[in-house]
């Protein structure tokens, strides 16, 4: 039960602080949005870069919040629920320039092969997409080899209206200090 409460805990609080942060009130939504042409040429953006995952050790960035009864014995986690808040990185070092959080949940949600359904919003926190978010959601096979697609299915700022296709590649699989890089390239289409 307090697993339950501390997860929707955090998710009510993730909810509530994105949107006082990147929301400036419905004026400024309603104007943009009136203003839409139709029909207009739809602009495109490729963005790369890399997740820099952390699940141990002091810079821990990903954490269990709840598990189901057949968590403990199932070959693929499943029923495990992990709440994130990785850096995004613009090269595979974790030292490289930062550009944005990957922040939402992870569920391990196959029971016969290891595979995750993935909610993760992209906060830009500089560059040209500064004060940006795109939304990605879709399940990630674990095991699959090469790129993996996830959908993009939304975003605010400049990315308002957005959709489009993430691919994911493992980079280094988690080392033994828990650390782990992960190549997205995100193909977006908005107005």
């Amino acid at each position: 039960m307090k697993k339950i409460n501390l997860f929707l805990f955090v998710t009510l609080y993730t909810l509530i602080h994105a949107s006082t942060i990147l929301c400036h009130g419905p004026e400024p939504v309603e104007v943009w949005f009136r203003n839409l042409k139709k029909p207009s040429v739809p602009k495109t953006a490729v963005i790369q870069f890399y997740v820099q995952d952390f699940v141990g050790g002091p810079r821990q960035s990903a954490w269990q919040v709840a598990q189901a009864s057949i968590t403990p014995t199932s070959p693929t986690n499943f029923g495990r629920l992990i709440v994130a808040d990785s850096l995004l990185t613009v090269g595979t070092d974790l030292n490289s320039a930062p550009i944005g959080r990957g922040q939402g949940l992870i569920g391990y949600s196959d029971l016969n092969d290891p595979a995750v359904s993935s909610s993760i919003n992209y906060v830009f926190t500089s560059g040209k997409y500064n004060g940006s978010t795109l939304s990605m959601f879709g399940r990630n096979p674990l095991s699959a080899a090469g790129d993996r697609e996830l959908s993009i299915v939304g975003g605010t700022g400049v990315f308002r209206l957005a959709r489009g296709i993430a691919t994911v590649r493992t980079y280094l699989d988690f080392d033994a200090t828990g650390h782990g890089v992960f190549n997205y390239t995100l193909y977006v289409i908005y107005p």
